[in-house]
């Protein structure tokens, strides 16, 4: 009953909002009304149509959502449009918000090129992961770094719920969308563009780690010719 009260006050919430309507309204149409929202940065699409809610809404005027998720993009002004912008893989999602959880972790105030790189390992099945791991770059390893470079936080310290990237996190970030899209291909932003993109911030604690434990430029060349084969999948 009580699930029912609150899709229903839902429904009543958005016949408010956006469906006063009558028979000859031109409002109650099968175009596309859109609303927007973010989490983790993420851009959020909803395309509203009349189908879901046939039970609830008076006027038959419901809800069909589609959803599309993407990472932080540092820049004032896209090169292309948001529709245009290539989707990042679940796998490269997931590798971000565990990189967060992993900052949080440790107590750091925020999200720096060290942590996307711990996501990376953490997240565990991606190609990313799999290849560091093969040249012997592991989760313990890249953490026991992070602390040598960054040292111990306080152990009072409350870090907040989504620690703010660094700047070279985000530029880590931008870089791998903006590699997609001078490629051909349409698939999507991977771990191994992630990777990449820290790999690109020269002087990052995330580079000077990976440096420091085996990783080199001939090795990012190896993963850009991988990447680069048409479709390429993160796994």
């Amino acid at each position: 009953m009580a699930a029912l009260s609150t899709v229903a006050a839902t429904s009543k919430g958005i016949n408010l909002l956006n469906y006063r309507v009558g028979a000859s309204s031109s409002l109650c149409t099968t175009n596309a009304q859109n609303l927007h929202s973010q989490w983790l940065g993420t851009p959020i699409k909803i395309s509203l149509q009349s189908n879901n809610f046939k039970p609830f809404l008076t006027t038959h005027c419901a809800i069909k959502a589609a959803v599309s998720f993407s990472l932080p993009y540092g820049k004032s002004e896209a090169a292309v449009s948001i529709e245009k912008i290539p989707k990042w893989s679940s796998k490269a999602i997931k590798s971000f918000a565990m990189g967060e959880l992993e900052a949080r972790k440790l107590k750091y105030s925020t999200t720096g090129t060290e942590a996307l790189l711990m996501g990376i390992l953490i997240e565990g099945t991606n190609f990313a992961s799999k290849y560091l791991r093969t040249n012997s770059i592991t989760l313990f390893k890249v953490r026991e770094e992070t602390v040598k470079i960054l040292g111990k936080a306080d152990m009072w310290f409350f870090s907040p719920e989504h620690p703010p990237l660094t700047e070279d996190a985000q530029k880590a970030l931008d870089w791998a969308l903006d590699e997609k899209l001078k490629s051909s291909d349409n698939g999507e932003i991977t771990t191994t563009h992630l990777l990449l993109g820290v790999w690109s911030q020269v002087g990052s604690p995330g580079y000077k780690i990976l440096s420091g434990l085996g990783f080199n430029d001939e090795k990012a060349q190896e993963l850009k010719n991988v990447i680069s084969e048409p479709g390429f999948v993160d796994d």
